[in-house]
């Protein structure tokens, strides 16, 4: 019965969703990459306010939302601009839609769903999913790529997964924490494909635009110091910020990262366990890691033991970006509790692993064949 009631609300959730995220004409943060686009191709600063930028104005923010993405972004965001607008967002969000039905079917391909039934409609009934649609973003096929990552490792396919671990890092470099813990895991292979694929991305900007897009970027990245408190950040700094105390937050992003390089270093995880840590650890300390990177952490649940951190952590990763954003001008107490859930969400999955590293009780894969070290 218990699991019929949980079946029917997380039905409810993908519904709801599902209808708040169909295209109807407004641009938002696809706005913004087609404005990127669209600034460098005619020689303009990709990264500054054009007309197609997004604004959010919401109660307790006004913010312009630019292109925050590394400059190996804007050539891809210049595809966006072969259509007009409206149409390329309705297509891309077909794409972005696509990406995230292959990857759940990969996901349940390899591990079944002997741990729960549930889990497939939990990754539909996910926070993250249905804002990345409503907004237009890049997230899904990048997650398609880190599940992609994550399986080819399980095979032991090390440059394979590397190489596809290396986009989702030239794309987003805060999980450049994954590569380094695999490296200091000994998983070496891996992890130089990776850096390598994330570099050779990297520097393509140079060849198509030159070095200029690189501090500019780094100039919008340095001066966005105030959208870390949006609620739907969900990294450790953002909740520091929402508690007024921003430097404590960098602190303990530092001392998270250098927790997890002493754990791979001394306990010498597998290649999925330092992958879980990486991805966990890249979000946790980010400056920025908005509600849709906990969807790199899908893997993390199908394929490992469902403890209870996880299950808490799964609970609240369902909870909507809207009833999120009720807390916007609530008391701070409320913002860093109820407010921060996708916060907490990602700390006490981030416990949970940790400690199951710690005492090698992490679950590992259930078919008999063992991944090759990578």
């Amino acid at each position: 019965m218990a699991r019929l009631v949980v079946a029917v609300c997380l039905l409810i959730l993908i519904a709801i969703g599902l209808e708040r995220s169909l295209p109807s004409g407004e641009l938002r943060d696809f706005g913004s990459f087609v404005a990127s686009g669209r600034a460098g191709a005619a020689g303009q600063n990709p990264y500054g306010i054009h007309p197609l930028t997004f604004h959010v104005v919401v109660p307790g923010f006004d913010v312009w939302n630019p292109n925050l993405n590394p400059p190996i972004s804007v050539p891809l965001f210049q595809l966006f601009d072969l259509l007009p607008p409206p149409q390329g967002f309705r297509i891309w969000w077909g794409i972005s839609l696509a990406c995230y039905l292959l990857t759940i079917a990969l996901l349940v391909h390899r591990y079944g769903t002997r741990r729960s039934r549930l889990l497939p409609l939990w990754a539909f009934a996910l926070a993250g999913v249905w804002d990345t649609l409503v907004l237009g973003q890049i997230y899904l096929p990048l997650v398609l790529a880190a599940v992609a990552s994550w399986l080819l490792l399980d095979r032991g396919r090390c440059v394979a997964a590397g190489a596809m671990m290396g986009i989702v890092v030239a794309f987003k470099p805060n999980f450049a924490v994954w590569p380094i813990l695999l490296l200091l895991s000994g998983h070496t292979r891996a992890a130089t494909a990776a850096l390598s694929t994330a570099a050779v991305l990297s520097a393509v900007p140079l060849i198509t635009h030159g070095t200029t897009i690189y501090g500019q970027w780094l100039e919008l990245i340095v001066s966005d110091k105030h959208r870390g408190a949006f609620l739907t950040n969900a990294s450790i700094p953002g909740l520091a910020q929402r508690m007024n105390a921003g430097s404590v937050g960098g602190a303990l992003s530092f001392g998270v990262l250098g927790g997890l390089a002493v754990l791979a270093v001394r306990r010498r995880p597998t290649p999925l366990e330092a992958s879980a840590l990486g991805i966990l650890g890249g979000i946790a300390a980010s400056p920025i890691a908005w509600v849709h990177y906990t969807l790199f952490m899908l893997p993390i649940f199908f394929a490992s033991r469902l403890s209870t951190p996880l299950i808490v952590a799964a609970a609240l990763l369902t909870v909507p970006v809207w009833e999120v954003l009720r807390f916007l001008v609530a008391p701070a107490w409320q913002q860093a509790t109820v407010g921060s859930v996708y916060n907490w969400a990602v700390l006490v999955c981030l416990g949970g692993v940790v400690v199951d590293v710690w005492r090698g009780r992490s679950h590992r894969p259930p078919h008999p064949n063992t991944p090759t070290p990578c």
